[in-house]
């Protein structure tokens, strides 16, 4: 068990976020993901997939930014492809990719570090790590709803149990 308890509390909720996507990602064709759900200005599913892998991209920047020494290695990912189109194969391969390197991130978070400001691009006086992991978080889950509604109306068997984890 993680000795911060915020923080072992956030991880296992974006943790399970990250499962929950690899499942959905997992009952994706293995063909191109040229499909767009009939509505206006939607995104292909396979442009929704490089969009997820920037919010997970987002989630590991602002833990680079609360423990930059410890993270150094966290650069290489900025170097990673996203918003781009992918197929299933390398959505998934990054999903695990980024769920290792959240795992480190927050293995060196203390729930101290949750009440930092870190400068943003949007908010230069800078917000709360919390804010920002939370922010994070609340648009991958977002866009996990997204990509249930495509993969429903791909005719594809999914359910509640596809965007939550029951508890108990």
């Amino acid at each position: 068990m993680h000795p911060q308890p915020l923080v072992a509390a956030l991880f296992a909720k974006v943790q399970e976020q990250v499962e929950l996507l690899e499942a959905l990602v997992g009952k994706l064709p293995d063909t191109p993901l040229t499909w767009t759900p009939p509505v206006a200005n939607a995104w292909t599913t396979a442009q929704l997939l490089g969009h997820i892998l920037d919010c997970l991209a987002g989630m590991c920047a602002v833990l680079f930014a609360a423990h930059p020494d410890s993270l150094e290695h966290f650069g290489v990912l900025r170097d990673l492809p996203v918003n781009h189109s992918c197929g299933r194969e390398e959505a998934l391969s990054r999903l695990r990719q980024y769920g290792v390197s959240l795992a480190e991130g927050f293995a060196v978070l203390t729930d101290v570090d949750l009440s930092h400001a870190i400068p943003t691009v949007f908010v230069p006086a800078g917000e709360t790590v919390l804010s920002l992991v939370l922010g994070n978080l609340e648009h991958l889950i977002n866009h996990k709803h997204e990509l249930f509604t495509h993969v429903k109306l791909m005719g594809i068997a999914v359910g509640t149990p596809d965007l939550y984890r029951f508890r108990g």
